[in-house]
């Protein structure tokens, strides 16, 4: 069933008494705070917001401008909004996301009615058989499970030349600042879908920038997890070092609420991340000290006192209107409070992790055949990458309409060994290129806090959205994800700025299991820009859409129809 139909069923069945149609779209902005302020106020109820959402997902989703974030949708939604209701009349609240819709990035199992395809045709056919760790933990916490959004099949990790934000089961999603523009990452519906106020928490998932990038893109908070913070247990991998779980919200506070519902704070028995630390961190212990609520570092004077490293990584390249927008939200941190250090001008340099994507191939093969294991029903159980890329070839028309899977075709020729010399590239190994990733946690965002006594170093996320463009692909001009990725350090990436109405974001990075520095300084920045707060999106054809009009042709009058002689053409100036 399309998720138009599932929408408009959803929408006709029978409303509660204490549901209020009157209050439909009345709450697109609000905070998940303000949102449970109003269900305990008795002004609204789960099931109300549920079918808020579901009926803005319709209007601009599916109709409209058609920004196609939304995946699937689960037919129990509205069941367990009116659960979260009769619990509440009970006086029973499970946690701070009771009663709130969440949407899902399609890699993430639910063990329901929905698919978890990662928007391939290989994984469509049933559902998972049980639910992720993250899937679980909401629940246990009383949130309301909308749907499924889409994502870069494969999460991005399949082509060189593939376009974000399309998959074969879910076709492009788009961005709502602009509807040409791309909306970036394998996150990209989770990213578009928390912007267009299609639900108030989206999750995510980030290898290296898919987090971040669609956060960016689409003008929200996207707050990356240290790697095993939370679980990776019943998600579609990329790689164990590297992959995370994490939100996408229209504020910190939202996503800070959402890390601690969604995070293991000690093992969670199926992901053996959450009993350790991240790359980086190799050989130290996991902090006994994790936070359950993280929105008591919030702080709306973050930025005071503050010091932080400023790296531009390449930002200087693009076009002048970018630099300035940077430029400016530098000037805001310092009009705030903060002590900004220049790293690129004092000659540091961060220690690349130029073994990563050695690690994403070497791991992909092993774990993508650990999760298929868990699948049923679906064409590619139990199978391996091998039975990916026959699948792909045999559904080409479908699956691979734009680009093709050179990634899956050079990860299925690795050597198997770790310690086996790699030909395609350059003869490294994988235990080489793992501690060359370690390094760089130590001799970059480490080295770097150390070395300047830093709280953080901030840098610009990514470039504006760029068009959609499925012949050439992405348009990536600079970006900064992978200060943190190779290490499996956190980020949060905040809006900062707008560029001809597209957006600008600023990245706040830290060492492991720094996320209360972050959100205290991310919810500084963002209580003095409210950046996006103040520039929602339009859902526009276009951006830029102004100065763009051409010439007005009309037909050519004259008195007489006759044919001019050759020489008098040649005479007479031709003006249109």
């Amino acid at each position: 069933m399309s998720t138009r139909y599932v929408l408009v069923f959803l929408l006709f069945l029978p409303l509660v008494a204490a549901a209020d149609p009157g209050q439909k779209r009345s709450h697109e902005d609000f905070t998940v705070a303000q949102l449970q302020a109003e269900m305990a106020s008795g002004r609204l109820t789960s099931e109300a917001l549920t079918r808020e959402y579901l009926g803005r997902i319709l209007e601009l989703d599916q109709d409209g401008p058609g920004v196609n974030a939304v995946m699937e949708l689960n037919p129990d939604a509205l069941a367990w909004a009116r659960h979260a209701d009769r619990l509440r009349r009970q006086g029973k609240l499970l946690g701070p996301l009771h009663g709130i819709p969440v949407l899902l990035k399609g890699n993430i199992d639910t063990g329901d009615r929905m698919q978890t395809t990662a928007g391939s045709f290989g994984l469509k056919g049933a559902p998972a058989t049980r639910d992720s760790t993250v899937a679980a933990r909401l629940r246990a916490g009383g949130a309301v499970i909308l749907g499924k959004t889409n994502l870069s099949e494969w999460a991005n990790f399949r082509s060189f030349f593939s376009t974000s934000g399309w998959s074969g089961v879910g076709g492009q999603t788009n961005n709502p600042y602009g509807i040409n523009r791309n909306p970036c990452g394998s996150s990209s519906g989770s990213g578009a879908a928390a912007t267009a106020n299609f639900a108030a928490i989206s999750l995510g998932t980030e290898t290296d920038g898919s987090i971040v990038c669609p956060g960016n893109a689409n003008g929200v908070v996207g707050l990356k997890p240290t790697v095993g913070l939370t679980s990776r247990a019943g998600v579609v991998p990329i790689s164990h070092t590297q992959d995370t779980v994490g939100p996408h919200a229209r504020t910190v506070a939202d996503a800070a609420i959402a890390l601690a519902v969604i995070q293991s704070r000690s093992s969670d028995g199926r992901d053996p991340a959450t009993a350790g630390v991240p790359l980086g961190w190799k050989g130290r212990a996991r902090p006994t000290n994790i936070p359950t609520d993280y929105t008591q570092f919030l702080d709306p004077d973050g930025l005071r006192g503050a010091r932080l490293g400023v790296t531009r990584q390449g930002i200087d390249n693009a076009p002048a209107q970018v630099v300035a927008a940077f430029e400016e939200t530098l000037d805001t941190m310092e009009a705030a409070g903060a002590t900004l250090v220049d790293l690129d001008a004092a000659g540091f340099t961060f220690a690349p992790a130029d073994g990563e994507f050695l690690v994403l191939c070497y791991e992909f093969r092993n774990d993508l055949r650990a999760y298929l294991a868990t699948r049923t029903r679906v064409p590619l159980a139990g199978g391996t990458l091998a039975d990916a890329i026959a699948f792909n070839n045999a559904n080409a028309e479908k699956e691979m309409p734009y680009f093709g899977q050179e990634i899956f075709e050079l990860t299925a020729a690795m050597a198997l060994g770790a310690d086996d010399p790699q030909p395609d590239f350059g003869g490294l190994t994988y235990n080489e290129a793992l501690e060359i990733d370690r390094l760089s946690g130590v001799n970059g965002i480490d080295k770097a806090l150390t070395d300047f006594d830093l709280d953080a170093v901030i840098a610009p996320t990514d470039n504006p959205a760029w068009p959609t463009d499925l012949l050439y692909g992405d348009r990536f001009l600079f970006g900064s994800s992978g200060l943190a990725a190779g290490a499996g350090y956190p980020i949060i990436q905040v809006p900062a700025n707008l560029v001809f109405g597209i957006p600008l974001g600023v990245s706040f990075f830290g060492t492991a299991f720094s996320e209360p520095t972050l959100i205290k300084l991310a919810s500084g920045f963002e209580a003095v820009t409210q950046t996006r707060a103040n520039n929602p999106p339009t859902f526009a054809a276009m951006l830029p859409s102004d100065h763009l009009d051409g010439t007005t042709l009309r037909k050519p009058r004259g008195k007489s129809h006759k044919a001019q002689k050759p020489e008098d053409a040649r005479r007479r100036p031709r003006h249109l």
